[in-house]
């Protein structure tokens, strides 16, 4: 259980910050430096997803400030739920072990979330890299073509964000569910996000609140695209119409000729045709109106 703010002493007591990491020590102490040396001087949780490099002993050599909670097992996205569930502050920030904020993000998003009770999520602008290059899934956000229903919240509605760069609303997350176990890291958010804003929670992309992301060399760009496919799919199966669902299986299984990933994220989705089918709940027609508007050509 991490320690309460008012123990640690944090400079702004309303935001968290939860990472959840496996095997990448190195990476995750410098994002822990990078984290303790920001002006609101957060409390951090670390979910340990159960690495064997030492990660725990990094965690450890950050004091009071840094809670290290082990999961015994790879636990994938789903980590984050364990984190977001011991902290006390009202607002969490997500971490990657690759990924930090800018200083001043987080108390801009605060800001943003006590200013809007209904504001679920703060979308961050995601810089990339040394050159700080933006994030593609940050750069399709700003032209979001959603509608503003209501003026007066921050930023542009979005009905998505980037895991390493999104400030959540604890009470919107939990009653969300958090991140769904069984999606692992790679196009996780899509499903959370689209649960949120069923459950009523505005979702904005804040250019303002700034994630800064060196993606670890140590990823497998192929099991992540694989991911990435097979999620999508899931995600499409459990909230969508059924002309959708049919529509994004139809050109999935057309392109499952283009590589191993693809045929590899078929055969994995449709392995979990069954229990979708069985937690299966589409969405309201409004939002799925919204949806529509920025689905990938095909689905």
């Amino acid at each position: 259980m991490a320690l309460p703010v008012e123990e640690l002493g944090v400079g702004d007591p309303r935001v968290s910050v939860v990472i959840a990491t496996r095997n990448r020590s190195e990476a995750l102490e410098r994002t822990l430096v990078e984290l303790r040396a920001l002006p609101e001087r957060p409390a951090i949780v670390v979910v340990d997803n159960g690495s064997s490099d030492g990660t725990r002993k990094v965690a450890a050599r950050h004091g009071p400030y840094v809670t290290c909670l082990p999961v015994s097992h790879n636990a994938g996205a789903a980590a984050r739920n364990v984190g977001v569930a011991s902290v006390l502050t009202p607002y969490v920030a997500i971490c990657d072990d690759d990924s930090w904020w800018s200083a001043g993000s987080l108390a801009r998003a605060a800001d943003h979330l006590d200013g809007h009770p209904r504001l679920g999520v703060v979308a961050a602008r995601v810089l990339v890299g040394r050159q700080r290059a933006l994030d593609p899934v940050s750069h399709a956000m700003e032209r979001s073509p959603i509608p503003p229903e209501h003026p007066s919240l921050p930023g542009v509605p979005v009905l998505g964000f980037v895991a390493c760069g999104a400030v959540v609303r604890r009470e919107a997350y939990c009653a969300a569910g958090g991140f769904h176990p069984r999606f692992g890291v790679g196009g996780e958010e899509e499903l959370l996000a689209i649960d949120l804003a069923e459950l009523g929670w505005a979702l904005r992309y804040c250019e303002d609140v700034v994630a800064i992301h060196y993606p670890s060399l140590q990823r497998d760009p192929a099991a992540r695209q694989r991911r990435l496919i097979r999620n999508q799919l899931w995600t499409t199966w459990l909230r969508r119409p059924s002309s959708v669902a049919l529509r994004a299986t139809t050109r999935a299984l057309r392109d499952a000729g283009r590589g191993p990933a693809e045929r590899d994220a078929i055969r994995e989705a449709l392995k979990g045709l069954p229990w979708a089918l069985r937690e299966r709940r589409v969405v309201h027609p409004k939002l799925d109106r919204s949806l529509r508007l920025i689905d990938s050509p095909g689905r």
